[in-house]
């Protein structure tokens, strides 16, 4: 049986690139109006904020520095920056990095292994659930079963599980690493931060709930990959 333990200041207090990792297969367990989702964290990508880690990361909200919009992924490790994509998703982060820095880790794709009726309820509410690996497969699929939503749960605490608007969160993470995990390009993330230099993206091979792949706006070109049409979209 997989041992989680409480996660801590000090176990997400590296840059997002070391720490995404170790996010795989943690539990993220929300309680929101009363219900409680529960969920297993197979897909993430790590993100950057400026001066942080070796290498510039130019598809960071945090690029340019601070602003009120990124600023929860410069405060302390272990909260979550929650975040509204294409004015309509919630997405969900992971903050982590040393002191001083910005960073987060994006929690891509999940298994809801509790609290099925009420993700399915939220989820619903944007479309059809075709499967149940659906439900949190993709971020802001994620964002939908986990009840979080921007901005009323932007910078709530994950490691005190403190409530905030009426809700909690709290993140445990595997005691012992996983045995393999498989790496590549982040999704959907344009120009040359969604190619292979950023290998920034991490996942449970094999995993069904894992979102597939896409290229971001001119990440394919950017990576010297020819991409053709199909009846589904672009793909290599």
């Amino acid at each position: 049986m997989t041992r989680r333990v409480p996660a801590t200041r000090e176990a997400l207090a590296a840059v997002p690139l070391e720490v995404a990792p170790r996010l795989l297969d943690a539990l993220l367990q929300t309680e929101v109006a009363g219900e409680r989702v529960v969920l297993r964290i197979t897909e993430v990508e790590a993100y950057h904020g400026r001066g942080t880690g070796d290498v510039p990361d130019p598809g960071s909200h945090a690029r340019m520095g601070s602003t009120a919009r990124n600023a929860t992924m410069w405060g302390e490790p272990g909260h979550l920056y929650v975040y509204l994509s294409h004015g309509i998703h919630s997405c969900v982060n992971v903050v982590c990095a040393p002191q001083g820095m910005a960073g987060g880790v994006l929690l891509r794709a999940a298994e809801v292994i509790e609290g099925a009726d009420a993700a399915l309820r939220r989820r619903t509410v944007r479309g059809v659930v075709r499967e149940p690996r659906d439900l949190a497969r993709g971020p802001g699929r994620l964002g939908d079963a986990s009840g979080l939503r921007h901005p009323v749960h932007d910078g709530m605490d994950a490691v005190t599980g403190a409530p905030l608007a009426g809700a909690r969160a709290t993140l445990l993470l595997r005691a012992d690493p996983l045995p393999a995990i498989a790496s590549g390009p982040r999704v959907g993330v344009a120009g040359v931060a969604g190619t292979d230099a950023f290998p920034w993206r991490f996942w449970i091979p094999g995993d069904d709930t894992v979102s597939p792949f896409r290229w971001g706006r001119g990440a394919a070109a950017a990576s010297g990959t020819l991409v053709k049409p199909t009846r589904r979209g672009m793909l290599s």
